[in-house]
């Protein structure tokens, strides 16, 4: 039986734009890969006569009802309140729940301990639900079922939403998926998702189990393959061989299966071969060095960065020649180069990288067109520079051009060519 869920996303700050939707991104690509159809999204703010009309149009054309947000300890937290009313259940104080958030806050605040009484409401549940622990903050969710109805409660916060789906409700709704259900994803940098799709059409038209879908990243290509079967063995076995072809027809081009992204690649290889990078950034204002130093564990590889935006200190710090800033300006393939020699140098690093580009949203002072960008790697006697023309607003430059410096490192590591294959 294919079931249908529905996801209600819970906040005025949703409406207003304050804050964007990306819970409902997630669920639906989970939802998919557990085989549940998405029919229907909605936004409501925090009044509970809106939600509740939400819920009764949600059930009349859905069996699984999915809510975000709404669960927490101030007045406008009333998602449990008005879907319990919704479907005749009292909620009821759950005396687990109230201890885990105690030593949440003890944890917290180790001086005082302190949980404030609000918070506390939180932890009232409707009536013979299951609950869900949450190991990522303080709001428990919870799924119970009511003619038919399946309904989910998942905080809002992303950090939280996500595990709490994935450790929590993913467990609940196994006895709808008949069967396992197992995903593997693979990560393709240097080719575009129509590019890509353009090449897999009619594969993945022809493909039923596993399935293949492809996703478009910032700059970058996922390639989530699905397969379903009694086993785990058995849906393993459907998607290697799956994985295996897609690997060759792609190549270099996958930078990693199952893994969250770029800069997780090259640490992993850094770390391996005993290697440390270092990072000179213009256009990039420090990006390059952020992804980074989001991982834990990066200290061990990262040297450090150098955010130069003026020549200046591109010539002070960096010690880039005035003579070449002079004759080629700031963007251009030889201060790329010195930029990336210069905090290798300075950070006394195997290995550095370094961007000069043009963001936009205008051309630069010399007329380079905003996009173009050229990243740099130098080490072990080599510095390789490679010529990026990137499109759209200033963020998504900035962030291909970060992408591109990681993928050069990435390539420098496995000893793959430095230019990206024409596909």
């Amino acid at each position: 039986m294919a079931h249908t869920a529905e996801l209600i996303a819970v906040g005025t700050e949703l409406l207003l734009g304050n804050i964007a939707n990306t819970d409902a991104q997630m669920l639906s690509k989970e939802l998919s890969a557990l085989g549940i159809n998405v029919f229907h999204h909605s936004v409501v703010g925090d009044n509970p006569q809106r939600l509740r009309a939400a819920v009764e149009v949600a059930r009349t054309r859905s069996d699984l009802i999915i809510t975000t947000g709404g669960l927490g300890p101030t007045c406008d937290d009333l998602t449990k309140n008005v879907l319990a009313e919704c479907f005749g259940k009292k909620l009821v104080f759950n005396r687990e729940a109230a201890l885990r958030m105690e030593a949440y806050f003890k944890k917290l605040h180790p001086e005082s301990g302190k949980m404030t009484e609000n918070n506390y409401q939180q932890a009232y549940l409707p009536e013979g639900c299951v609950p869900f622990q949450n190991d990522w903050g303080t709001a428990p969710g919870c799924g119970f079922e009511v003619d038919g109805v399946r309904v989910i409660m998942l905080p809002g916060p992303p950090s939280e939403c996500g595990p709490m789906f994935r450790e929590r409700a993913v467990p609940y709704l196994q006895d709808w998926t008949d069967g396992v259900i197992l995903s593997r994803s693979l990560r393709i940098f240097g080719m575009g998702e129509s590019a890509v799709e353009d090449q897999l059409r009619e594969h993945m038209n022809a493909m039923t189990n596993p399935t293949l879908a492809p996703y478009a990243k910032e700059g970058e290509v996922e390639l989530r393959l699905t397969a379903k079967a009694p086993t785990q063995e058995e849906a393993r076995a459907l998607l290697t061989p799956a994985e295996t072809a897609l690997i060759r027809r792609f190549g270099e081009l996958v930078y990693g299966v199952d893994i969250p992204s770029l800069e997780w690649a090259c640490l992993t290889l850094l770390k391996e071969k005993g290697l440390t990078v270092s990072v000179a950034e213009s256009c990039t204002g420090g990006l390059l060095s952020k992804r980074f130093t989001d991982l834990p564990g990066v200290s061990a590889v990262f040297k450090g960065g150098v955010v130069s935006y003026w020549s200046q200190v591109k010539h002070d710090i960096l010690g880039v020649p005035n003579d070449l800033l002079f004759q080629y300006g700031a963007v251009s393939d030889p201060v790329a180069r010195a930029m990336a020699e210069g905090v290798r140098t300075l950070a006394g690093s195997d290995l550095s990288l370094s961007i000069t580009g043009v963001a936009g949203p205008d051309p630069d002072d010399r007329g380079n067109p905003v996009g173009l960008v050229y990243a740099a790697i130098a080490g072990q006697g080599e510095t390789f520079v490679r010529v990026i023309h990137a499109a759209g607003p200033r963020e998504r430059i900035r962030t291909v051009a970060a992408s591109h410096a990681l993928d050069l490192l990435r390539r420098r590591l496995m000893g793959l060519p430095m230019e990206i294959e024409k596909r």
